[in-house]
């Protein structure tokens, strides 16, 4: 597998990001090894948060949630997915599967830094990801915060717009990653902050995982992913530990997941579910304080 590693001198002066990044080796399902990345913080000894970012962001995405955390008293994991962040990048497309991606960070999550009682956050594919771990090891994990996200099996065909955001992915001569995460955002991104996601990616081939993963979301009934997420709704229609929707008000793309969880999910029922109002399809930008707070209530409760 060949893979690109972003120099670390792309990820100075990310003022608002402050926390040190650690590095495992988690088996690339190839014969060798990739590097991951993730950042931590809040007391060591804090109920773990394991916050799972998306499509085409990395965990500085979670930059405003972390800090309400911590003062919390929550101990914060965010890694960096593999393609993403300052996690290694494969250069082929191909080395790329859902499979791969849910086994690369449960080698990290569970083997690597063997978290317990695990509130998963999870956005866009952080929950596609962590809603299949959570299905597939319900023992590492105490509750769930599903926000803007969902786990499709192929069975349903996805809204338009995301269709024209995956024509658009694949058909760019040059991916411009800060451009489409500002496109999910209602209230835009300074140029500081479209600067920190366009850093990962200084040459054009390193984006292999942004490219491919919009494909990689199944959208037939045939596709390689679908038995595995039918046997992980198998898993959360009787999930009966608490499993929160924070959804945003503003998200054509996922909007739709949220009533379908919450009525799913036994874990979900009981439970009120806040709408994160003024906020697009990344909620973390445009209302990461107040998704902080949620989250941090929800735990504490």
């Amino acid at each position: 597998m060949e893979t690109y590693r972003t120099p670390d001198e792309r990820f100075a002066g990310l003022e608002s990001f402050p926390w040190p990044p650690s590095y495992a080796d988690v088996p690339d399902q190839d014969g060798g090894t990739l590097r991951m990345a993730w950042v931590e913080a809040g007391p060591s000894d804090g109920p773990v948060a394991l916050l799972l970012h998306g499509e085409p962001t990395w965990s500085y995405l979670y930059r405003h949630v972390i800090r309400v955390l911590v003062d919390a008293g929550v101990r914060v994991v965010a890694p960096d997915l593999v393609g993403f962040g300052r996690s290694d990048k494969p250069l082929a497309t191909t080395d790329h599967s859902f499979a791969r991606h849910v086994e690369w960070v449960r080698s990290l999550v569970l083997d690597e830094l063997d978290l317990h009682d695990i509130t998963l956050v999870g956005q866009d594919w952080g929950g596609l990801i962590g809603l299949r771990l959570v299905a597939e090891h319900p023992d590492r994990f105490a509750a769930v915060v599903a926000a803007n996200t969902g786990l499709p099996t192929g069975d349903f065909d996805m809204p338009e717009i995301w269709w024209q955001f995956r024509r658009a992915v694949e058909s760019a001569p040059s991916l411009d990653i800060g451009r489409f995460v500002e496109a999910g955002c209602l209230h835009g991104l300074a140029e500081a902050d479209r600067l920190a996601y366009d850093a990962p990616y200084p040459v054009e081939e390193a984006k292999a995982g942004p490219r491919v993963m919009p494909t990689l979301v199944p959208t037939r009934p045939d596709d390689p992913a679908t038995e595995a997420n039918r046997a992980a709704w198998e898993v959360l229609t009787g999930w009966e530990k608490p499993f929160l929707t924070p959804f945003s008000d503003g998200d054509p793309i996922t909007g739709a997941m949220a009533p379908i969880l919450r009525k799913l999910v036994p874990g979900a029922a009981a439970l009120e579910h806040p709408t994160i109002e003024g906020a697009g399809h990344f909620l973390q930008e445009d209302a990461g304080e107040e998704l902080g707070r949620v989250v941090a209530a929800f735990m504490g409760r």
